[in-house]
């Protein structure tokens, strides 16, 4: 089995530091590292800044970590509202977010990021069978279900998208999980670009829902 770990200071570096070595790899950011770790990174990579986000950044000439800490405070909260205070700490490594490590998980999911780019969808097919496995084997173990499957899919030069597909009643099992999320990627158009990483998200609106209250009825409601 691969892992990756991240260790840092905050929850942000630590975050970074846990992609920088994907998909087999332990990297530590130190308080001395922080600041020129962050000021090298594309602020596509940053979390918390989606792709949205990230192209009215480029719009304004913000490309990299560097970039985004060059901007004073008024001029992110005039661009960014509420959250530019918290564009203006990261660009510092700077995250004053509070860990909770008891805090009621709203989902499961997880992720795999692939030593080669992959282009075939059978492959793709292929690539999320172990990812699925993962998710389905944590709800299993903890008795929940979840209503909402979301793909993550990250290309070659980091760009990243998702899509979701909800419906009116829980993820019945592994197959339904499976259906439901090769359905999502069934709907994606090939890439040139070539796909680094695939994901795999379950999650109710707000929140896992018990599997003792899960229904049978499998039909699909709302797709994304």
């Amino acid at each position: 089995m691969t892992a990756s770990a991240g260790v840092s200071y905050n929850k942000f570096l630590a975050k970074l530091a846990s992609d920088h070595r994907k998909p087999d790899g332990l990297f530590v950011v130190t308080p001395a590292m922080g600041e020129a770790f962050v000021a090298d990174l594309p602020v596509g990579r940053f979390h918390g800044i989606g792709p949205a986000t990230a192209a009215k950044m480029e719009r304004l000439g913000i490309h990299t970590g560097r970039d985004l800490k060059a901007q004073p405070l008024a001029f992110l909260q005039e661009r960014f509202g509420k959250i530019g205070p918290y564009y203006f700490g990261i660009a510092r490594g700077i995250d004053e977010r509070a860990v909770r490590a008891n805090r009621v998980r709203k989902s499961v999911g997880a992720e795999n990021t692939f030593d080669r780019d992959l282009y075939d969808k059978a492959e793709m097919h292929n690539a999320l069978q172990p990812i699925i496995d993962k998710v389905w084997r944590h709800c299993e173990a903890t008795g929940t279900r979840g209503r909402t499957v979301t793909l993550k899919v990250k290309y070659a030069d980091f760009r990243q998208i998702t899509r979701s597909l909800s419906a009116t009643a829980a993820v019945a099992n592994r197959q339904d999980l499976e259906a439901r999320a090769l359905r999502l990627l069934d709907d994606l158009p090939l890439d040139s670009r070539g796909v680094r990483l695939l994901g795999v998200t379950l999650s109710a609106l707000l929140n896992l829902v018990s599997a003792a209250a899960a229904t049978e009825d499998p039909q699909f409601a709302l797709p994304l």
